[in-house]
C-alpha cells in the first residue's frame, strides 16, 4: 500500500516546528547573540518550518523597526550555527539537532497588499454595487 504525498506538513512537523519557534525566540530573548546588528533589533518569529526528515528548520522572521531587512537576515544566517548549538536544552528529545535556516517572512507585505487592493475605489465601486443588487 503506498501512502500518498501530499505537501502539506505533517502534525509531527508542526509541532516540533513550533518547539524550534519557541526556543530560538528564548536564545535572542536572552541575548545569547553577541552582534550588534541583532542586539539592536527586536526579532518576531512568525513561524519555523521543518523539513520533512526533521534536519532542517526554516525560520520566517521579520526584524520590526528596520527599513531593511536583509542585514538582519544575513546577522542571523552567519550565527545559524551558534544559535543551533544553544538550542540543544529546549529540543532534547530530538535525534539530530536541526540545521536552521533564516528568511524574511514577506507575509505582512503580501497581507498589505490585499488590504490596499480592496481599499482601493475601483473594488470599492464593486464591491457597494454588489450590495445594491441584493
Amino acid at each position: 500500500m503506498t501512502r500518498a504525498t501530499s505537501s502539506a506538513p505533517s502534525q509531527r512537523m508542526l509541532r516540533i516546528g513550533e518547539q524550534v519557534r519557541a526556543a530560538i525566540t528564548q536564545v535572542l530573548q536572552r541575548g545569547e547573540v553577541r552582534d550588534d546588528v541583532i542586539e539592536a533589533t527586536v526579532i518576531s518569529i512568525s513561524e519555523v518550518r521543518m523539513s520533512p526528515d526533521l534536519k532542517i528548520a526554516t525560520a520566517y522572521v521579520t526584524p520590526l523597526g528596520v527599513s531593511d531587512h536583509s542585514i538582519v537576515i544575513e546577522a542571523l544566517n552567519r550565527h545559524a550555527r551558534f544559535i543551533r548549538g544553544r538550542l540543544g536544552p529546549q529540543l532534547r528529545q530530538m535525534k539530530y539537532m536541526p540545521e536552521v535556516r533564516f528568511r524574511d517572512d514577506t507575509s505582512f507585505d503580501n497581507y498589505k497588499k490585499i488590504d490596499e487592493l480592496l481599499r482601493s475605489p475601483e473594488v470599492s465601486r464593486d464591491l457597494d454595487g454588489d450590495n445594491d443588487e441584493q
